[in-house]
């Protein structure tokens, strides 16, 4: 397949190129500075701004495929409107280039805890990285509402709980298995589950090579 991807030089968009290019998929790497990725077989590396969107849709045009792994950066403290506004330019360019398949990579604050309570809006969650958390919440109930989206077989993922920079457990090496859920938060004992950044790739894969979740929504954990 050709595949195109945003967010590649990304915490999890890396392991998600790494993971694209060892099943001998066709990458096209989507940049502002292409000379950031090391030359591979199978990757293009092109040119592009997420937040311009003529400039994604020029990109991506043609491929079979577009995962987002997009991300401003946590040290950004500007994250909250810089994601929506990049996460809405995308999934305009990919409805405009005409290619019909979007995965997007979300956050974890969407998934429930409970009937009708998400895990951004709980006491405990981390209130420095809540901003961000509940724009990736907006963009997936826009998603699912259909206020984005439109004619395309999206799917939203979004990474277990525990997963992130800070968690050890995301540089484990690669299993290639894992769980799966749907908006409820996946759980180890009383702990958040977690997963490793290689495996939580194999999932995006796995998602766009034997398409399960058009459409809707799903999280992984480790197995």
């Amino acid at each position: 397949m050709k595949i195109a991807l945003i967010g590649a030089t990304g915490f999890v968009g890396a392991a998600v190129l790494t993971e694209a290019l060892a099943r001998g998929h066709e990458v096209v790497a989507l940049v502002r500075d292409p000379a950031k990725l090391a030359a591979r077989p199978g990757l293009t590396a092109v040119k592009a701004d997420a937040y311009d969107q003529a400039s994604v849709a020029a990109a991506v045009k043609g491929v079979d495929a577009v995962i987002s792994a997009f991300n401003p950066g946590w040290s950004d403290p500007q994250i909250a409107p810089k994601f929506t506004v990049g996460a809405k330019a995308i999934d305009a360019a990919v409805v405009a280039s005409g290619v019909t398949r979007l995965l997007v990579v979300g956050g974890a604050g969407s998934l429930f805890v409970a009937p009708g309570v998400q895990l951004v809006d709980t006491p405990e969650f981390p209130e420095f990285i809540r901003p961000a958390a509940a724009a990736a919440r907006d963009l997936h109930t826009d998603y699912v509402a259909g206020r984005a989206g439109a004619g395309l077989d999206w799917t939203f993922l979004s990474p277990p709980a525990g997963f992130g920079p800070h968690d050890p457990a995301t540089d484990a090496p690669r299993s290639g298995h894992y769980r799966v859920g749907a908006d409820e938060v996946l759980f180890a004992g009383a702990a958040p589950a977690t997963i490793s950044r290689a495996d939580l790739a194999v999932a995006i894969v796995d998602e766009i090579e034997r398409p399960a979740h058009v459409r809707r929504r799903f999280t992984v954990a480790a197995a």
